[in-house]
């Protein structure tokens, strides 16, 4: 959910630089580490990218200011974590504000924050929730991509209420662009967790090795029932 150029307040829009802008250092990094220590590595950052990209894309009018699509964040989330996903993101806003008029430039970094590092770290504690509890690959997938769309759309609504409270209320204002907002990112969102799950059963049966130590997949054992196992490095 991007907003537009020229939408936020100054000091907004710099406030939200700065918040993002060491998220996005530390993932620099960690990417630079991951290529070094792990090359064959490239190719899931680059898919991860791709997800991101082609999602996102897909605009939809909402409320004045503002657009719902989905996010593309859940499978770099469970891959690769906040850090690294908050790269992706930042690196397909700026694709998207330059040549497509998608989202803008001095909004930059609000929809970095909401897309690429608050959606992700929601989707990455149940991630590893669910990891701990053992739940199976499926269910684990489709939860974390959910949520890292919804999560974004909420943070998105927090700072359009922020910047413009109702009658000096953030509670009303965000009560009206949550609702709104609502009314296309919660089908978004339960559509792109399915076609998550989807992608990442796909994975689990072609290229396992992807899902190394990622997530509880089933595997067939020489003929007998499926049974549910730990993916290990």
């Amino acid at each position: 959910m991007h907003i537009m150029e020229g939408f936020l307040p100054l000091e907004w829009a710099v406030f939200w630089f700065a918040v993002s802008i060491p998220v996005i250092a530390w993932g620099f990094l960690k990417i630079r580490r991951l290529f070094s220590e792990h090359p064959e590595l490239k190719m899931s950052i680059a898919i991860s990218g791709a997800f991101i990209f082609a999602l996102s894309s897909l605009k939809l009018p909402s409320v004045t200011g503002s657009s719902s699509h989905p996010t593309g964040t859940g499978a770099s989330t469970i891959l690769h974590g906040v850090a690294v996903t908050s790269v992706l993101s930042i690196i397909v806003l700026l694709f998207q504000a330059i040549l497509l008029a998608h989202g803008g430039l001095t909004t930059l970094g609000a929809n970095v924050f909401s897309m690429g590092i608050a959606g992700p770290f929601v989707a990455w504690l149940a991630y590893k929730g669910m990891q701990k509890a053992k739940v199976s690959m499926l269910p684990t997938v489709f939860v974390t991509a959910l949520l890292a769309d919804l999560a974004t759309y909420i943070v998105t609504a927090l700072q359009l209420a922020l910047a413009y409270p109702t009658a000096g209320s953030v509670i009303t204002s965000f009560t009206t662009f949550f609702e709104i907002f609502a009314v296309t990112q919660v089908p978004l969102a339960v559509a792109e967790g399915v076609l998550f799950a989807m992608f990442f059963d796909y994975l689990a049966r072609t290229r396992p090795d992807l899902l190394k130590g990622k997530l509880h997949i089933k595997e067939r054992v020489r003929g007998v029932a499926d049974k549910t196992v730990e993916a290990r490095t």
